[in-house]
């Protein structure tokens, strides 16, 4: 199994049409959130129409999962808490998306929504317990926002998930695949890997410019590589 993780591309169609081509090289590739930028002059109903296309043209060229972000949030659910329905309508053959839970080769990929509330969250906690009983082997979570770790610190201070470090105390996944804090990778105490207990987290970072800083995995040769503007770093995951 080898993986292309990158994030928070913020409507930088640019690094989305670099996805395009590089995504043949990999069993899949996974986009971790913040998809629409909330501070663009762009209105958001644009953006999701060309993002819309942009993720369905990745997912033509290997299998696709993307899971929602807080720049993403364009709805409400039933209990009033921000949700990002557009993703859900981009849902389609090779294309996971929020609350999905999938099979690719020997690998079980669980799909995380943004939550935004207690509502949300208790949802996302059914799914993983229903995803745990299918469980097999490898089990590999999509969630925007990392736990408290070197993937959750901006320099100055961190910006962890609580519930999500609890749901990997109870889960153990193989890895959680990551975002969210854009300079982690970059600064000093902060990095694109981590570890809590015997699960692997990663979190790429943002870049400027066309090509997207990025994070592959091999599962089958038990490495990482994390590949950005900074240089490239490599980790054994044995």
């Amino acid at each position: 199994m080898r993986l292309l993780l990158v994030s928070d591309l913020h409507y930088k169609l640019r690094q989305y049409d670099w996805l395009i081509g590089a995504a043949p090289q990999f069993d899949a590739v996974v986009v971790a959130g913040d998809h629409v930028d909330a501070f663009s002059v762009v209105p958001s109903e644009v953006q999701i129409a060309a993002l819309s296309a942009s993720l369905a043209a990745v997912a033509r060229q290997a299998p696709l999962l993307i899971c929602s972000g807080n720049h993403d949030l364009d709805a409400r659910n039933e209990a009033g808490e921000k949700a990002a329905a557009w993703i859900a309508a981009v849902r389609g053959a090779g294309l996971a998306v929020d609350g999905d839970t999938i099979e690719i080769g020997d690998t079980l990929f669980s799909v995380c929504p943004w939550w935004d509330g207690p509502h949300a969250r208790d949802g996302v906690e059914r799914m993983l317990e229903d995803a745990a009983h299918r469980r097999r082997g490898r089990w590999i979570w999509v969630y925007h926002a990392p736990p408290e770790s070197a993937l959750s610190w901006n320099g100055t201070r961190h910006f962890g998930d609580a519930t999500l470090a609890a749901l990997i105390a109870r889960h153990a996944p193989t890895a959680v695949l990551c975002g969210h804090i854009h300079e982690a990778p970059f600064r000093r105490g902060g990095s694109w890997i981590d570890r809590a207990g015997d699960t692997w987290l990663f979190n790429a970072g943002r870049q400027i410019g066309d090509v997207p800083a990025r994070i592959e995995i091999d599962f089958a040769q038990g490495n990482a590589r994390w590949i950005s503007l900074a240089g490239i770093e490599e980790r054994s995951l044995q």
